[in-house]
């Protein structure tokens, strides 16, 4: 199941006139390559209150970025202004070594609190847990069923709730709310997965198909590089730094404008196929359904939150992978778009990938000696 740097401007309040919204600009100077990526910052108020009907309407600091294009038309240069931040950008000369001995203490100190209180049979209430969904029904599929929805309902539901948090306790206080609630029953949903994968009815058996093996193999790996570009900001993840919700254009964006969604289904389809049972198809009903509703809950979020910039995204991206590109609405940057990709988060998500396939027996051995 494929789960869940940053680019920030202080606001500065001098910045208050409205600036007309523009879609060309100039040529830029000779002296600049005629392909070169140029950043430039629009100030917008972050709030502006409308105080007829109690409404806030969220104006997020928008990074601007213009890119070159040639266009064969007219054989001259077009400018296009792109309002998205540059996904997995990972700057070295900009990390702190103190930000970082943050991040770890705190995953120390977490993993250890969700061991104790969830994962240790002896203290923790994860079996209790698992048991009482799965007295609902005998069904190893309905029980499946239950922790997938279980999850989904507390994990989009406190996503929903977002703004109304923040605003209530703050930004970081809400993430550990978030994280303590959604992680424990993550991992309830996983460990059961691995327990039960083999249960229930078999429907197909396709696992001696020469060449099966290795197809599914691929596209359970390329799966991985479907992680929404949020998830490789740690330090927000973790609440080192101030989590934000970020409008993502670069990147694997530009293929689809919901990477997780796209992952899922990838994950899924490669499993289901290789397993074939009736509890591996379950849980893939289960989480398709999830992460396609997340389809309409984000883009419903980021309307909220950026109005006009994320229209300007959606009329640029698509949900269905490649579509924007081919019918032209997506341009890629003339100088290579793959390297966009040829960056530190993704060089992680490689390595991960084929360390979790190799540990793969570990994992279910783990899981085996919970029992749940």
């Amino acid at each position: 199941m494929a789960s869940s740097v940053l680019l920030s401007h202080p606001l500065s309040s001098q910045f208050h006139q409205p600036k007309p919204k523009f879609k060309f600009l100039p040529p830029i100077p000779p002296k600049v390559s005629p392909f070169r990526l140029k950043s430039i910052a629009q100030h917008k108020p972050l709030n502006s209150r409308l105080e007829n009907n109690g409404r806030r309407r969220f104006q997020n600091l928008v990074l601007t970025r213009v890119m070159k294009t040639k266009t064969e038309s007219d054989g001259g240069d077009e400018v296009s202004a792109t309002v998205g931040e540059d996904s997995a950008e990972f700057v070295l000369s900009e990390q702190k070594i103190s930000s970082w001995l943050y991040f770890t203490a705190i995953l120390g100190v977490v993993l250890y609190i969700l061991n104790v209180a969830w994962i240790d049979n002896s203290t923790g209430f994860g079996k209790v847990f698992i048991d009482a969904v799965s007295t609902i029904s005998d069904s190893p599929e309905v029980t499946m069923l239950l922790l997938i929805l279980i999850f989904a309902v507390v994990h989009s539901g406190l996503a929903s709730l977002r703004d109304t948090g923040e605003k209530l306790i703050g930004e970081r206080a809400f993430r550990v709310l978030f994280a303590g609630v959604s992680l424990p029953l993550a991992v309830s949903t996983v460990v059961y997965f691995i327990n039960h994968r083999y249960d229930g009815v078999q429907l197909w058996q396709l696992q001696g198909t020469p060449g099966l093996h290795e197809f599914l193999w691929f596209s359970n790996f390329v799966s991985f590089f479907f992680l929404y570009p949020s998830t490789f900001n740690l330090l927000e993840v973790a609440a080192v730094d101030k989590p934000k919700m970020h409008l993502w254009e670069t990147g694997i964006m530009r293929i689809t404008r919901h990477p997780q969604m796209v992952g899922q289904v990838i994950w899924c389809m490669a499993h289901t196929i290789w397993i074939g049972n009736s509890v591996t198809l379950a849980a893939s009903v289960g989480l398709i359904g999830h992460h396609l509703f997340g389809v309409w809950n984000g883009d419903r979020r980021l309307a909220v939150r950026y109005g006009e910039a994320f229209e300007d995204v959606k009329n640029r991206t698509s949900v269905i992978p490649f579509a924007a590109i081919i019918d032209g609405r997506q341009k890629l940057p003339p100088e290579g778009y793959w390297k966009e990709f040829l960056r530190l988060p993704y060089l992680s998500i490689t390595g991960l990938t084929l360390g979790a396939y190799f540990a793969h027996p570990l994992m279910q051995a783990a899981s085996f000696r919970l029992h749940w």
